[in-house]
């Protein structure tokens, strides 16, 4: 009624034509200043360092560490605004200063002791060590970890991983320094998932000892090769080797691209990809072997090997098995990149958190005051559900950490599956968190200093390299469907890949969900193996009855895609929630337990609501999900009080993320603008 009454005025006034006084028409308001959510927010009820080590889950000596090696350098980029230093890549420059820059901050880093021991020192230990300082490295500058991902993990680990006693003298100690400076040749231009057919060729010439690499058509080109285009001096050739006429698959080989001068080497063509929407400190290039001759000797032959009079050898038979052996390497990529994509969501929340805890719009009273944009329920409902998400896939990614350095050949299976299925399960959910928090920041989401915006570009990669996620949650489907038949015709237990619950009753879900049900880890654990194992049923029988009509088990995985992609999703939320639940076992501390009860909460009842797997398949009526929905909305009015905590528990130092998330006011003073 005040609006109404003074609009009255107005009006009257003006069919008056009074000339109203400044005092009667204009009001005073006190301008806008920032207040620090720290002083304003509720304290924290959980011990934040105790959060921190729990989602670190490892080395966070060695990351602080890293940290302060950074902050000491302007290699960096130091900038500082608002009264605080932040550092990130200054991505105005061209793509050649990109390059450049890139390259000067490796030579730092090795030359302070980064890359100690990450080649010629094994042991799980060491392995965390690498894992946990390549977080830190994405925290910074996705180039930058990519570009000495591609050199320690690919072409590093290739020669490890395929190479014998031979490579690993001659090779890791000069990888390690980066006197040698590899890259890793497996996608073409006309093939990357398919790496089975790619179509470069290599032969063996007994007279001289020597393999012979070819390009045989423009398709062949290797391309996308992160290295290639400015720096790299060898890299790791995958290709086609034919001996004697006979194809005998895919296979490994060291050839040097460029000499100690930087020139590129005879028959060998090397172009630049280009400029990208993202990664461009990493110069992406595409090379072509001209009969590019190269001993015997770099031929990796852990796995099969070519005698000097050309006899093909080999203790591995089964060519299907030879080729899996080939693949090991591409592990180690997609379990940085789940714990990459991770750190790089929490950047994005941490700011938009912060952001929306010291921004205010509108009122919901006359003349009262502008309300905090995180107490609208509705900017609750688009931040702390991915948080909630963000939390459980932090712990998923830990837990593949921690399979990966204790890996034993007979879990490569279950590395390659799970990697698989957390790969793409945590970039999707980086890329959608970007864009939320892009959105939920306004138009100071949109400026490159910070940061959501243009980590959006530079992680958009993830969906696809090391990997494209739709096919890579195809093959967890069929590894399911595999385990399944097995397990029938066997007549024997399921065992491993975590469906030891397929051995127990069918989970029963009650016809009327209570609040309490809903928040209860036996409800939780129940309805998501529920329906991982009622798709598993019905992939498996779709698939059986496709192949009785006669066709052939690949196309009949074709034909099932849909049922395919919710089984992977299925699997991974499935095995998100038990590594969260693994990791709640070890917390004794009581209000920690509390928060994080609320937390897994949410992760699953979003879960719950988003998938449509859940009303399409029946594990939800229309009435539950109803439920459901509600309970997400109070959900994140409890989370609310416990936002600040939860986004300071990831450790992320202050600098590096962004103005808006501290004093932006001062950041876009005009003060701060002469400075």
């Amino acid at each position: 009624m005040e609006k109404v009454n003074f609009r009255t005025k107005v009006l009257s006034r003006h069919l008056k034509q009074e000339t109203p006084t400044l005092n009667v028409i204009l009001q005073s308001f006190p301008c806008l200043s920032y207040n620090p959510p720290e002083l304003s927010e509720p304290a924290a009820v959980f011990d934040i360092k105790e959060m921190r080590k729990l989602m670190d889950g490892h080395n966070l000596e060695e990351r602080d560490w890293f940290f302060g090696l950074i902050l000491q350098s302007k290699l960096f980029n130091p900038v500082k605004r608002g009264g605080k230093v932040f550092l990130s890549p200054d991505y105005s420059q061209s793509k050649e200063q990109q390059r450049e820059i890139t390259m000067r901050r490796i030579e730092y880093l090795v030359e302070h002791g980064f890359s100690k021991n990450w080649l010629t020192v094994k042991g799980p230990e060491d392995e965390l060590r690498k894992l946990s300082l390549l977080d830190c490295l994405f925290i910074f500058d996705h180039s930058l970890s990519v570009k000495m991902g591609v050199h320690f993990l690919l072409w590093g680990g290739a020669i490890q991983f395929f190479g014998t006693k031979r490579h690993h003298d001659k090779w890791l100690k000069d990888t390690e320094d980066y006197v040698v400076k590899g890259c890793f040749s497996m996608t073409e231009l006309g093939h990357g998932s398919n790496v089975r057919s790619i179509e470069t060729v290599t032969t063996y010439d007994s007279s001289t000892g020597e393999f012979v690499i070819n390009t045989p058509c423009e398709s062949a080109q290797k391309y996308w090769i992160g290295g290639a285009a400015n720096h790299a001096t060898h890299t790791i050739v995958f290709s086609q080797l034919i001996i004697d006429g006979e194809n005998q698959g895919v296979h490994a080989f060291i050839a040097q691209i460029r000499d100690e001068n930087g020139d590129i080497c005879p028959n060998i063509r090397i172009a630049d990809c280009g400029h990208k929407i993202g990664l461009n400190g990493v110069d992406n290039g595409r090379i072509w072997f001209d009969n590019v001759r190269v001993p015997r000797e770099n031929l990796l032959n852990s796995v099969a090997d070519v005698s000097p009079d050309g006899k093909y050898l080999t203790a591995i038979k089964d060519p299907d098995q030879r080729f899996a052996a080939f693949l090991s390497p591409l592990t180690s990529g997609r379990v940085t990149i789940a714990a990459s994509a991770i750190y790089s969501a929490k950047i994005g929340l941490a700011t938009a958190i912060r952001y929306s805890l010291t921004r205010r719009a509108f009122s919901v009273t006359p003349n009262g005051p502008e309300v905090l944009i995180l107490d609208y329920p509705s900017h609750q409902r688009r931040l702390l559900p991915l948080l909630a998400k963000t939390y459980a896939m932090s712990f998923a990614a830990n837990h593949l950490k921690m399979m990966y350095v204790k890996r034993t050949p007979e879990m490569n299976k279950v590395i390659h599956v799970v990697s698989s299925a957390f790969k793409a399960t945590t970039s999707w959910h980086n890329m959608r968190t970007l864009q939320e928090c892009r959105e939920a920041c306004g138009g100071q989401g949109l400026k490159t200093e910070n940061r959501i915006g243009q980590l959006k570009g530079e992680y958009d990669v993830q969906s696809t390299f090391e990997g494209d996620n739709n096919v890579l949650m195809q093959q967890v489907s069929k590894a399911l469907f595999g385990e399944y038949v097995a397990a029938k015709r066997s007549k024997k237990p399921f065992k491993g890949l975590g469906l030891e619950h397929m051995n127990t009753s069918r989970p029963v879900i009650p016809s009327q969900l209570t609040n309490s049900t809903m928040r209860q880890a036996q409800f939780q654990n129940d309805i998501f193996c529920l329906r991982e194992r009622d798709l598993l049923e019905r992939f498996a029988a779709e698939v059986s009855q496709c192949q009785a009509q006669g066709k052939s088990k690949e196309y009949a995985f074709t034909l099932n895609y849909q049922l395919a992609e919710d089984l992977g999703r299925a699997f991974s939320d499935r095995a998100v929630l038990h590594t969260f639940l693994d990791a709640e076992a070890f917390v004794t501390s009581g209000p920690l337990k509390n928060v994080l009860d609320l937390v897994r909460s949410m992760y699953v009842l979003v879960t719950l609501e988003e998938d449509a797997a859940f009303l399409r398949y029946g594990y939800l009526s229309m009435d539950n999900a109803a439920i459901v929905r509600k309970e997400v909305a109070k959900l994140c009015s409890e989370l609310r009080p416990h936002a600040l905590s939860l986004v300071s528990s990831f450790g992320l130092p202050d600098a590096f993320l962004s103005p808006i998330a501290f004093n932006w006011v001062e950041a876009n003073a005009w003060s701060s603008e002469q400075n």
